[in-house]
Parts: structure tokens; sequence; C-alpha cells
């Protein structure tokens, strides 16, 4: 009985630490390795071609060898069915059935989350410009500058291709050692927070309040 808890036990802690998750965090967690494995693969191959060849000649050369792929296997099970005198139909109906139309609600929808975010961005960029906090522009300014050297070191595909490898392995990595991650992590926030308010003392016109906070204040 006591082995069955723990085994119990144990089946609850993986619950725990696998989640159900859509169709995205799934793969970059590598629940399905197969999966996974297949998509990271394919879509590093895509944008190492890509970094080596122009976009189109890369799109036209992979969409040749999927259309002869499928030319083939049609054709193979064409063969097939005719030898056998068996009707299985074509080998590509459970595809060709899918309904890949959107509806309007979804493209409404995903418009809706999309013009929120494009908001948000650009009211965080003005806020950032127009030094509504000094500390924050300040801190933008520090990664504006080391973006000049990132830029310099990297392209911008060599970049995307980091961003693709980091994608697919950081999440995993992250939740296989999130207890000691974390403690960095706070370790490194607090510092920050540290120097923070150090600038704040430090500069006396971070402390002053915008004038629209006052203004709101005495209404």
């Amino acid at each position: 009985m006591a082995g069955g808890n723990r085994r119990y036990a144990r089946n609850n802690s993986n619950a725990v630490q696998l989640p159900e998750r859509g169709p995205v965090e799934s793969l970059i967690y590598w629940r399905d390795v197969k999966k996974s494995g297949i998509v990271f693969g394919a879509g590093l191959v895509t944008l190492l071609a890509i970094s080596c060849f122009s976009v189109i000649s890369v799109f036209a050369y992979l969409s040749l060898i999927l259309l002869g792929g499928t030319v083939a296997f049609r054709m193979y099970k064409s063969v097939m069915q005719a030898i056998q005198k068996t009707s299985e139909g074509h080998p590509f109906k459970e595809y060709l059935d899918i309904d890949l139309t959107l509806s309007q609600d979804k493209v409404q929808n995903i418009a809706g989350v999309a013009v929120a975010h494009l908001n948000g961005f650009t009211a965080e960029l003005r806020r950032l410009f127009l030094v509504e906090d000094l500390v924050d522009s300040i801190k933008f300014g520090v990664i504006l500058w080391v973006m000049t050297y990132i830029g310099a070191w990297f392209n911008g595909m060599t970049l995307v291709i980091l961003a693709f490898v980091t994608l697919f392995t950081l999440p995993k990595v992250y939740e296989n050692n999130k207890q000691s991650i974390d403690a960095y992590l706070d370790l490194v926030r607090s510092k920050l927070t540290e120097v923070t308010d150090k600038i704040k003392v430090a500069i006396p016109i971070v402390n002053k309040k915008p004038i629209a906070a006052e203004t709101d204040k005495d209404k």
C-alpha cells in the first residue's frame, strides 16, 4: 500500500511538473520529443538556408521538395491501390478535409490582441523617449547602447537563429532548474532595485512627481 502511495505521489508530482499546455508550449517544452525534434530541426535548417541564400530561393526549393514528395507518394499509393485492387481513396484525404478557414470572430480576436499590444508598445516608447521616469529612460538608453554592440557582432539573421534555438532550449532548462534559477533571479532583481533606489536618491529630479499626477492629486 505504501509503495502504491509513493507511486501515486510520483505521478502527482509529474502531473504538477507537466501541466496541460497549448500546442506551441508543448513544442518548446519538448512534451513530445519526436514532434519537437522535427519542428526544431526543420526550422533550424530553414533559417540556416535563409542566412546563406535568398528567401525566395529557399521558399522555392523547399516547396519543390515538398511538392515532389507529395506527388511521388500520391502516385505510389495510386499504383499500389491499382495492383492490390483496393479502394482506400486519396492518401491525403484526412488533411484535405481539415478546415483551414478563419472565422470572422477569430480574425477580430487576433486583430484586437495585436492592436492592444501595438498600443501598449507605442505608449511605452513614448513614455521612455519623453522621459516620464528618468531612471526607466536611463535603463532604456543602456539597453540601446548594448544593442549597438550586439548589432556590430551579429547580423539580424544570426539573432533570429539564436532566438529560435533559445526558444527551444531555455524554457526546458528553466523548467528543469527552476529553483536554482529563481534564486539567482531574485538576487539580481534585489541588486537592481538597490541600484535604482540609490540612483533615485542621488538624482533629486527623479523624486519629483509628474505634473499630471500632482494636478490629479490637487483635484
